[in-house]
Parts: C-alpha cells; sequence; structure tokens
C-alpha cells in the first residue's frame, strides 16, 4: 500500500495521465504507431499500408450528463458522437464500435431502448457498426464507447506537426455547447423552484441545446478535405474549450500561438445566451467546450483550397518562445491560459454548482 496520499485535484486530469503513462511506458509493439497521447492510438495492420485507429470515452452521470436534462435518444446519440469525433480528428474514418454500460435500478428497459435508438441514429449517420460491448449494474448510469477507425498511414493527422507561420484554424462555431449548458442549467434551477408545473420555454434556445445534447463529428469536414487534396499538419477536435486545444497542439508541434479573439466564430444564439446571463461571449468561445468543431494547423498555400464557408481563420501559429497568446477585440495581447473543462478539480473552491466551467459540466 502507498505510503502517500496525493489527491488527484493536486496533478490535475493532464498530469495524473503523464504520470500513469510513465508506468505502462515500456509496453510497446511493433505495430503501434502512436499510443497514449493523442486524440486516439494508432496501430498499422501487419502487411497492409492501412492502420487502424481507435479511441474510448466515458460518459458518467453527475459527471458528464444529467438525466433530468438529457433525453435518452439523445444520450445514446452523444455517446456514439463524442468518440467519432476523436477518430475524425485523427483524419480517419469510423468503422466499428463497442459500448459498454453500467445501469443503474432507477433504469427502466424502456429507457435503455430508447438510448439505443439514439445509438443507431448515431451508427447509421456516421457509417458505424456496433459489435459489441457490455452490460453491468451500477450505483449511476455508466457508458463506455469504443470506436476503431481505418485510415491510410500517409492520411493520419496528429497533434503534432504545426509550424511557426502556419494558420490556425477551425470549423465551425464555437461557444454554442457552453450556451446550450447554461440554458438547461437555468432551466433545471427553475425547475426544482417552481416544481413539476413548471412549463420551459426553449424555442428560442433550440440551436444552442441542440449543441449541447446533440454533438456532431465533423466527418464531412475532413472528407471535404480529401476530396479537395487539402492535408492540415496538426489536427484535434475541440472537446475541453479552445483554449485548452490551441495548448495542446503548441505543446505536441513545440509551437507558441496568437489566437484573434475578434475572429473566433460565434453563432447570433450563442452571443444572445450571453447577453441573457450578461457575461463576455469570448468566455463562452474560448473556455466552454464540447463543441466538437476541428481545429488544425493549414500550411498557407493550401488555402485557396479549402471551401471558404467551412472553416475560420482564428490565429496563427508562432515561435515556441513567445508562447501561447490571445489578442482581445480591443487589441491588448495577453497570455491565453488553457482553462475549460477539466476533471478532477477542488470541489470546495467556493465555485457555484451551476458554474459548467468550475465544476467541469454537469
Amino acid at each position: 500500500m502507498s505510503e502517500t496520499f496525493t489527491p488527484i485535484n493536486e496533478v490535475g486530469e493532464f498530469g495524473l495521465i503523464d504520470r500513469l503513462q510513465t508506468i505502462v511506458a515500456d509496453l510497446s509493439d511493433p505495430d503501434l504507431i502512436m499510443g497514449i497521447g493523442d486524440d486516439a492510438a494508432v496501430y498499422r495492420l501487419p502487411d497492409e499500408e492501412t492502420v487502424h485507429v481507435i479511441t474510448t470515452d466515458a460518459l458518467l452521470e453527475g459527471v458528464h450528463f444529467d438525466r433530468l436534462m438529457t433525453p435518452m435518444e439523445h444520450l445514446g446519440y452523444k455517446a456514439i458522437a463524442v468518440n467519432v469525433s476523436d477518430v475524425v480528428a485523427m483524419n480517419a474514418e469510423p468503422r466499428y464500435a463497442t459500448i459498454a454500460v453500467g445501469i443503474p435500478a432507477k433504469i427502466s428497459v424502456e429507457m435503455m431502448e430508447a438510448f439505443y435508438r439514439g445509438v443507431r441514429r448515431a451508427c447509421e449517420k456516421y457509417g458505424l457498426v456496433l459489435v459489441g460491448g457490455d452490460t453491468t449494474a451500477a450505483h449511476t448510469l455508466c457508458i463506455s464507447v469504443t470506436v476503431v477507425g481505418e485510415a491510410r498511414m500517409e492520411d493520419v493527422i496528429f497533434r503534432r506537426g504545426a509550424r511557426p507561420g502556419d494558420l490556425l484554424c477551425v470549423s465551425g462555431d464555437l461557444g454554442a455547447a457552453y450556451a446550450g449548458l447554461k440554458i438547461l442549467l437555468e432551466q433545471r434551477r427553475a425547475l426544482k423552484e417552481k416544481g413539476a408545473d413548471y412549463q420551459p420555454d426553449l424555442e428560442p434556445y433550440r440551436y444552442v441545446i441542440q449543441r449541447q445534447l446533440l454533438p456532431e463529428a465533423r466527418l464531412d469536414v475532413i472528407r471535404d478535405w480529401r476530396d479537395r487534396g487539402v492535408r492540415p499538419r496538426a489536427l484535434i477536435d475541440v472537446s475541453d474549450g479552445l483554449a485548452s486545444e490551441v495548448h495542446h497542439l503548441c505543446r505536441h508541434s513545440n509551437c507558441g500561438a496568437i489566437v484573434y479573439a475578434s475572429a473566433i466564430p460565434v453563432a447570433l444564439e450563442t452571443r444572445e445566451v450571453a447577453d441573457h446571463f450578461a457575461e463576455d461571449v469570448d468566455t463562452y468561445a474560448l473556455f466552454g467546450g464540447e463543441d466538437y468543431e476541428l481545429l488544425f494547423a493549414l500550411p498557407p498555400e493550401q488555402l485557396e483550397l479549402l471551401d471558404p464557408t467551412s472553416f475560420n481563420v482564428i490565429g496563427e501559429f508562432l515561435p515556441a518562445d513567445q508562447g501561447v497568446q490571445v489578442q482581445t477585440p480591443e487589441g491588448a495581447i495577453i497570455p491565453l491560459e488553457p482553462a475549460g473543462y477539466q476533471h478532477f478539480r477542488e470541489e470546495n473552491n467556493g465555485s457555484s454548482e451551476d458554474d459548467p466551467l468550475s465544476e467541469g459540466g454537469l
């Protein structure tokens, strides 16, 4: 038994991953191309040019979702989509999936059927085949999904590879999923205060709520790149927040970067939610997370190959000694901290239970 006790919140999620990785780092295989440290692992198939890309994500009740606000069918869809997004973030095509589900007594057969209807809907959308899994009893609803993807070795894109001078680009708009979460949290609070007779009006917030409950993996984007002959140098999906993901790309690529806050695409509905709460919409876009858009390093010479409606240039990669910075809409340049969704935060830090950034979501 260990003589010391280090709380996980002292090292944080990524510090924990780094420490655990050192324990298993010497477990290797000649066909393993990328293990721990990217959106997904990559391994080579014997005597073939094709590689498999494999990823696993967990969704835990009370940490990643609240059943009071999440229909089971939506939850099934999201469980698949967020894993497909990791495969897409390696520039690979999803092929197969497995699901392990821990089911508490409060979940009925009909609820699980609804969950799997959502799973089927996502599988059909992304061309996946569900090939197995496991079910077990649990105290709360626990979901673990593994997705296997496929790509040619020369097509795989890692987080590493960005160079100073590359453009920092993103697909789609950012901050909408966080805006949707804010609205859902507000409605949950109102329901608790006013009781079962409360009838929320969610129609004005349909877009942002959909981005939270039914996120889309951007498989369409990488397929469009393939058709146009575009190959970014580095790639990641925006799951934990833009600021965090920029730091990941810079860390793995040994680069710095500057993000132009005024260039970050934000939907009108997201701005309206920020106004509703009297909050800065830039916080939503930089730190919100769960948008599952693609953040990538693009060589400037490839810019004209892209569909201009499919992406936005939001910054530039710099030499590593310049660090990671953000230029505010007013023109000030300040350090950009890698804040956003983080597991294992200190629970008693004075933050509100309804602050998703401080408490890691629902």
